[in-house]
Parts: structure tokens; sequence; C-alpha cells
């Protein structure tokens, strides 16, 4: 687990690279959405396009137990398709042109198309790690072996 060749931490994921940059896009493109959306809308698509990478890095966090790895992962994929129909919300207010909407979609699916691969591969992150120090089990006494 601690010496994965394709990644020493989170930040080395494609897939956590890709879910930021997608990120300050939607922030990007938010900013002219109207005052009024900034409590609903805007609010959402930015929570929720910021929670991909944030379920990533917890993923990476919990990988030494697979299903707690691949349970983020799958929250990952959630996020993603939540930003999804928030995108396609806002193309249906004209806050987005199709061409944009179409972009970004398109990009979401790429990610999820990418933690699938990683739920399907979840034992090529997962494990104990190399470097975990183990102890001896202690011995405690109890009423039959003490007397």
């Amino acid at each position: 687990m601690g010496n994965l060749p394709h990644a020493q931490t989170y930040r080395d994921l494609v897939v956590y690279q890709k879910a930021r940059q997608l990120s300050r896009e939607i922030f990007k493109l938010t900013k002219t959405f109207p005052k009024e959306e900034t409590y609903s809308l805007t609010d959402q698509i930015r929570r929720s396009s910021r929670s991909v990478g944030a379920q990533i890095a917890e993923a990476w966090a919990k990988r030494r137990y697979e299903a707690h790895f691949v349970s983020r992962l799958t929250d990952a994929d959630g996020e993603c398709l939540e930003t999804q129909h928030w995108l396609e919300t806002a193309l249906d207010c004209n806050y987005l042109t199709p061409e944009q909407s179409a972009d970004l979609v398109a990009q979401y699916d790429e990610i999820g198309r990418l933690i699938a691969g990683m739920i399907a591969k979840a034992s090529m992150f997962c494990g104990t790690p190399t470097y975990s120090i183990r102890e001896q089990a202690a011995e405690y006494f109890t009423a039959t072996n003490h007397q």
C-alpha cells in the first residue's frame, strides 16, 4: 500500500487532478450566475463539484480497508452525478450554453469512468502498508491464568 507505482499520495492521482481542475472551472463559471442563485444553485453545484476531489482524498486515507476505500470512491462517483444534475439544471435555466454543459458533463463522465476503474482494481490500492509497525501481542493476566 505504501509503495504504489502510480501514486505516492492522492494528489498524484489523475482523477483527483481532473476533479480539482473541474471544480475550479465550475467556480469561475458560476460567478456569472444571477445573484438570486447564490444560496441555491450556485452553492449546490460548487459544493458537489468540490466534494468529488474531497471524497477521492478521503478514499486514499481509508485504503487500509478495501471496503472503506470503495465506499468513499462510491461517494465520489455520486458527487460526480450530482454535479452533472446541477450542470443540466443550469443549462435548463440558460445559465450555461449547451456547449458548456455538454463539455462539463463529458468531463464528469470521464472522472466517473476513472473512479469506476479504481473501484474495480481496489486491491491494487489497498492493504496493510509496508511501513507499518507490528508489536508483539501483550500477555494479559486474568483470574484463570494468574493464580
